[in-house]
């Protein structure tokens, strides 16, 4: 399904962008990934790029990279994205800021940029950005947040019409909270609650989320675009 295909994934530090960048080692893939500090691990058929997505030069030096180095680009996974647990009447304008250019400029710019390499390679290329159960939920305290992902579903739908002609797919995922980082300081009867509003009552898996994507990213899933699935029934 995958295998010999070249991936770039964003945000492979931890967390989810790390699951992932081993997953589709795993599966025989070149997998390039990014992030804004350097991981503290190495993997075999991983090569990395310290860059951050809202930086222009430097994600564009590494496109340009995959194309000097693996002649084309495949399958673009738009991981990386930051959260604030924060009231509306508590929350800093660089908070914003930050959160608006990591979650939509951030992905905006991967998809131009992944987008105009795979039609210079003639490739079926395949785009899998993240989205958030935090929107249809409209999750309080999640504003800045919910509303940035809700962009991105939305830049999903309208990039799928645009890339269509050149035989690109854009897709998004739209987990439930999973146990990284992204939620660890949140208090356990918020997300108790939060889950109680799903209608499957769990936390979410890193499989879970990259068998959605397997299911975007394969060559049979061609007819499938401008798609937002959001896991754990909301």
């Amino acid at each position: 399904m995958t295998k010999g295909r070249t991936v770039v994934i964003t945000g492979t530090r931890k967390g989810i962008g790390r699951y992932l960048a081993e997953h589709y080692v795993r599966l025989g893939c070149q997998v390039v990934g990014c992030s804004r500090v350097a991981p503290d691990w190495t993997l075999e058929g991983y090569e990395h790029h310290q860059a951050d997505v809202t930086d222009e030069r430097s994600i564009q030096a590494m496109f340009h990279s995959v194309e000097h180095r693996h002649g084309g680009l495949d399958v673009l996974i738009n991981n990386a994205g930051i959260a604030s647990m924060n009231h509306a009447l508590l929350t800093p304008m660089r908070t914003a800021e930050n959160i608006f250019a990591t979650n939509v400029l951030g992905t905006f710019l991967c998809c131009r940029e992944a987008a105009r390499l795979m039609v210079r390679g003639k490739r079926h290329g395949r785009i899998v950005n993240f989205a958030t159960v935090a929107t249809p939920l409209r999750l309080e305290g999640e504003a800045l947040y919910a509303a940035s992902k809700a962009a991105v579903a939305n830049l999903t739908e309208v990039l799928a019409r645009e890339f269509a002609p050149f035989s690109i797919t854009v897709n998004a995922v739209g987990p439930t909270p999973v146990a990284t980082d992204l939620i660890r300081s949140v208090p356990k009867a918020k997300i108790g609650a939060l889950l109680q509003r799903q209608a499957i009552h769990r936390l979410g898996t890193m499989e879970d989320i990259s068998n959605v994507i397997d299911f975007f990213i394969r060559p049979e899933s061609d007819f499938v675009t401008g798609q937002v699935i959001y896991l754990g029934g909301v």
